[in-house]
């Protein structure tokens, strides 16, 4: 049932007709404001023979390029900005660790709709005014820290700005300091819960009754793991910081059915990963955002590498989008079969004698490619149920994505620990 309207802004009480014209309307400006003021743009659209006035309809910005994020770091660092400097209020960038970073910079106006969409995303997982938030997503150039602070105080909430690491300390914190609402990786989340458990604290009393979860992929299983030991409701949330950070699309708590994405900000495609071809709603490709409002740095049809699929609204008229399944480009091809490691984590997660941390180490053995399987075991799996689960699983891959992998089960505690965004792949392969 969707959520009464009094608590909802006025772009989420449109119809459907409304909304497609507002969305028109601001696209039309959005490929104006990108051609007259960045220089790659113009250079991209001339070279397409498309100009701004030639979008007359939606359908129409199939017509126009794509970015990549190969072309935000050609232009590293200002050159994708589309407002002179003394306009931009803050800068975030990416970890760069593939190569340069992505600059990302906003203007008031961007920081100001940023907050609203996080206000709105943390009010659609179910938080209200008043509610104590903590936050333990990475502050700094990573969007995930201040992106949650701002909305969560636009919304009228108290913020704890725990940020990442210090786990033990952040278990005291939640006692003391009894928030409602938690926002973190899903993963983190998983190592909170070990640390309350080490502890001795049962997690499911504590006053948390929400966690947002967002900045990595994460599946059902998960979600399912994380309610049943902290007895809340967890939720998924979805944003780049290419296209602003998080907040570019959020899960209602009351139907848990995929996130429905703010296109009166963001406009979304889907397609196919190879070809570039859009695809019909309903069917799975990569995800693509165009930017609708931004100011400092607008992205026209920004190619994501998250694969989903566009489905009907249900809560809000928006859009849904499917919980991302894996990302083009952290795709395993072992020995010509496609592997993600959310494929990986499902069978994981329903494994007796498991903990739901695990890593994929890619190797060559002679002439072709290995991967190992290796997971944690639970503190109280004796041997058998070791050498158990260690069967299981192999036997659940090469039946279920039909590959054969090594699985290695190791002490608990043993593999490495992330504050953010886990580090599934290990590619130990030579080069």
């Amino acid at each position: 049932m969707a959520e009464a309207a009094e608590l909802l802004d006025p772009a989420e009480r449109l119809d459907a007709a409304a909304l497609r014209a507002l969305q028109l309307e601001r696209l039309r400006a959005s490929l104006r404001h990108a051609y007259e003021n960045v220089p790659f743009y113009r250079e991209s659209f001339d070279k397409a023979g498309v100009r701004p006035e030639d979008c007359r309809t939606l359908a129409d910005l199939a017509r126009f390029p794509f970015t990549t994020k190969a072309d935000l770091r050609e232009n590293y660092p200002y050159g994708m900005f589309a407002v002179p400097q003394e306009r931009v209020r803050r800068i975030h960038a990416s970890s760069g660790t593939t190569g340069r970073p992505t600059v990302v910079g906003y203007t008031d106006a961007d920081l100001s709709m940023w907050a609203d969409m996080v206000a709105r995303s943390i009010r659609a997982a179910g938080g209200r005014p008043g509610d104590t938030v903590h936050v333990a997503y990475g502050y700094g150039l990573f969007t995930g820290g201040l992106g949650a602070h701002y909305g969560a105080e636009r919304l009228g909430c108290t913020v704890v700005p725990a940020s990442g690491g210090m786990t033990a300390r952040q278990v005291q914190l939640i006692q003391d300091l009894k928030p409602g609402i938690i926002m973190v990786t899903p993963s983190y989340m998983l190592t909170l819960l070990d640390e309350f458990e080490r502890q001795g604290v049962d997690p499911r009393g504590t006053s948390v009754r929400v966690g947002v979860f967002g900045a990595e992929p994460w599946t059902e299983e998960m979600r399912r793991e994380i309610e049943e030991r902290f007895a809340i409701d967890a939720v998924d949330i979805y944003g780049l910081s290419e296209v602003i950070g998080p907040g570019v699309a959020q899960e209602c708590v009351e139907t848990k059915d995929g996130l429905h994405i703010w296109e009166d900000h963001f406009f979304p495609e889907v397609v196919d990963p190879v070809t570039g071809e859009v695809l019909p709603e309903g069917e799975q490709g990569e995800l693509v955002f165009t930017s609708l409002t931004k100011e400092a740095m607008p992205v026209v049809r920004y190619r994501t590498r998250d694969l989903t699929r566009l489905l009907p609204g249900t809560a809000r008229v928006f859009r849904r989008m499917e919980k991302v399944t894996g990302r083009s480009d952290d795709m395993v091809i072992l020995r010509g079969v496609n592997l993600f490691p959310t494929q990986i984590e499902e069978i994981v997660l329903r494994t007796p004698g498991v903990a739901p941390h695990f890593q994929l180490r890619l190797t060559r053995e002679g002439r072709l490619d290995a991967l190992t399987v290796r997971a944690e075991a639970r503190p109280d799996a004796d041997p058998g149920t070791r050498e158990a689960a260690a069967r299981a699983i192999a036997t659940a891959v090469k039946d279920g994505i039909g590959v054969s992998v090594g699985v290695e089960i190791v002490d608990p505690e043993s593999l490495e620990r992330s504050v953010g965004k886990i580090r599934r792949i290990v590619d130990l392969q030579p080069r």
